[in-house]
């Protein structure tokens, strides 16, 4: 599994202000780093012609998305203190969620050599998955679809020209593509969550290669990817659809035997066709820069052990900017991690105070009052028309940020009461907003569900239940596509009343 966790580093982080801070807002990422605005601008416009590029070559228009869905990136020194306090080579992190998406990405290597894994890789591994959720949020793709389209973009190479060249080989996956293989029959039908670690390498490098060569280099198998994904969305099982696409497998087999031993194509897409929206470049005020390191780790390292710590952390930083709304925006947030839901509450206060357009102190209000209430059993109709004012606010601000509109649904069920219509309403558009969120997906297949939609839950439960990263929930949306295609929708719907634990027959 590619993905890698930089919370240890961060929470050795020190709260204090250090240089200078600086935002490159784009029209799909918020990029955050000290120190050298020009590098910062570059490297904010490397990812702009990524995202166009991977666009480009799956076919899909760059339709404008809402603010609240671009990935917010933080960049970093160095991985030192992850190999000082972890294990070696941990280069990056990347969360997909509706209350808006996030990366670490440090600036060196994870290790030494060309066959080293490096922190950019991991960025754009991770933020290939991040699009092939947000594109095509109904189709099931399978297991080495998805980490092969993830490792293609990978190695994106980016020249100076403006181009980007996609289909470099990843060499630190060199010895699993060249020297390990693995059936194609077992690599189209695959479940990596049940892989060992040698075939879990055999995997990643088979998959990397079947992907590059169906997409540039067979010209013979040019359309038959196409074909392969089309009978994905309706419904074929991946092998099924292999056979009707790729044709005989055993030869499929055979030319990717030969193919790992050529010098093998890239396809370089020239600046002039990637064509980018502009980039903003801003310093940060006094105040958010001297928290920002409590941000970060506000937002990737938390965890029920060290929230309390990190509030602290909060309050010192914070406690100099009273008036600042970024100061007291990560503030409250840091104070709900924590459970402190009237200094929460407090702060958000004053974040609006400075800024009463600033939607994510609304929704930190909100949910403080909200988890505050359920705690005290409190349901009383006026405590929950106060948080779903709170919520309808934030809504105004921005129709199109997921958030206020999931809290908005979920409010109902923490107060034990029953969602009305709009409600309903507001979490499928939430959900097509934001398709990446896992959390939300299985949130909107369960209110299809006890609608009794099948046809819908199913729809939304597939790509969940096909991720190779999904752990307990890919588990939990197995079982729940199996009650629903046996026409069991009240077994369904029960085995969604059970603690997460139980839900999988597990």
């Amino acid at each position: 599994m590619l993905r890698v966790f930089l919370a240890l580093m961060l929470l050795a982080m020190p709260a204090v202000a250090r240089a200078d801070w600086y935002e490159a807002s784009t029209p799909h990422f918020v990029v955050y780093a000290e120190g050298n605005p020009d590098r910062l601008e570059a490297f904010a416009t490397r990812l702009e012609r990524l995202d166009r590029a991977i666009r480009l070559m799956v076919g899909q228009k760059d339709t404008e998305i809402a603010r609240a869905s671009r990935v917010t990136v933080f960049m970093v020194d160095d991985v030192a203190a992850v190999e000082k306090l972890s294990r070696s080579g941990l280069a990056g992190f990347f969360s997909a969620r509706a209350s808006g998406s996030f990366a670490v990405v440090t600036q060196e290597r994870a290790g030494s050599g060309d066959t080293a894994l490096k922190p950019m890789q991991v960025l754009l591994h991770e933020y290939g998955h991040h699009l092939m959720w947000s594109l095509d949020p109904d189709t099931a793709y399978p297991g080495w679809l998805i980490e092969g389209f993830a490792e293609f973009n990978a190695t994106a190479r980016f020249g100076t020209d403006g181009s980007v060249t996609l289909g470099e080989p990843p060499l630190y996956r060199g010895i699993a593509i060249l020297g390990e293989t693995m059936p194609i029959e077992k690599l189209l039908t695959a479940d990596a969550r049940s892989l060992s670690e040698e075939e879990m390498s055999a995997f990643y490098g088979r998959a990397w290669l079947l992907t590059h060569y169906l997409r540039i280099g067979a010209q013979q198998r040019s359309t038959q990817l196409g074909a392969y994904i089309a009978a994905l969305k309706a419904g074929e099982p991946s092998l099924e659809a292999a056979r009707a696409a790729f044709g005989d497998l055993k030869r499929l087999d055979g030319e990717l035997d030969v193919y790992k031993k050529r010098h093998l194509p890239i396809s370089t897409i020239p600046g002039d066709r990637l064509a980018i929206g502009p980039v903003t470049l801003r310093k940060l005020p006094a105040g958010a820069a001297a928290i920002m390191d409590v941000r970060i780790r506000s937002r990737v390292a938390v965890t029920a052990a060290n929230a309390a710590d990190i509030y602290a952390d909060a309050r010192h930083a914070a406690a100099p900017w009273p008036n600042d709304a970024d100061a007291q925006l990560v503030l409250a947030g840091a104070a709900l991690d924590a459970s402190d839901y009237a200094g929460a509450t407090a702060a958000a206060d004053r974040a609006l105070a400075a800024d009463p357009k600033l939607l994510r102190a609304l929704t930190f209000k909100a949910t403080a009052r909200m988890v505050a209430a359920r705690k005290a059993s409190d349901a009383r109709a006026e405590t929950w028309n106060g948080v779903r004012s709170l919520l309808s606010s934030a809504n105004r601000l921005d129709p199109r940020d997921p958030l206020p509109l999931w809290l908005y649904y979920r409010s109902f069920a923490e107060q034990g009461a029953a969602p009305p219509e709009i409600a309903k309403d507001g979490l499928a558009t939430a959900f097509q907003l934001a398709p990446y969120d896992k959390s939300l997906r299985f949130d909107t297949a369960a209110m299809y569900l006890q609608e009794r939609n099948g046809g819908a839950a199913r729809t939304l439960l597939a790509p969940l239940a096909y991720d190779p990263h999904g752990r307990a929930t890919a588990k939990i949306a197995t079982a729940l596509i199996a009650k629903i295609d046996a026409g069991d929708i009240e077994g369904a719907i029960e085995m969604l009343e059970k603690p997460a634990d139980e839900r999988s027959g597990k």
